[in-house]
């Protein structure tokens, strides 16, 4: 199609204006202004026959910070609802055999401190 086309469609085609009802309007209007897209569902209100945005809740839930168990020399051993993390972190300059030993160490700690909370509780 030309542009000429695009021009003539239109001049000549009929605009419908229609009220759509928007739940949380200041909300979503909060985003719009900060430049975010607003992702939701278009539909007609079976009552009111109105048609009704609403927008999806993307808000992600909020969780509980993880539990230190320990601090280790070069990580710490923490707890979350579902898993036990184990971090370790050590430099370069220590040596690939001192990073052996020590890891070999502070796995062994790691350990023991899974033990003592399965022993407690």
């Amino acid at each position: 199609m030309r542009k000429d086309s695009n021009l003539l469609l239109a001049k000549n085609s009929r605009t419908m204006k229609k009220l759509i009802f928007i739940m949380n309007v200041l909300d979503i209007m909060a985003g719009l202004k900060k430049g975010k897209r607003i992702e939701g569902a278009l539909y007609l209100d079976k009552a009111t026959g109105i048609p009704t945005f609403k927008a999806y809740n993307r808000t992600p839930k909020p969780r509980p910070k993880d539990k230190v168990l320990r601090y280790l020399e070069h990580g710490w051993v923490k707890e979350s609802s579902e898993r036990i993390k184990v971090y370790e972190s050590m430099p370069k300059r220590l040596g690939a055999a001192r990073m052996i030993m020590t890891l070999e160490r502070e796995t062994k700690e790691a350990k023991n401190v899974i033990i003592e909370q399965e022993i407690l509780g």
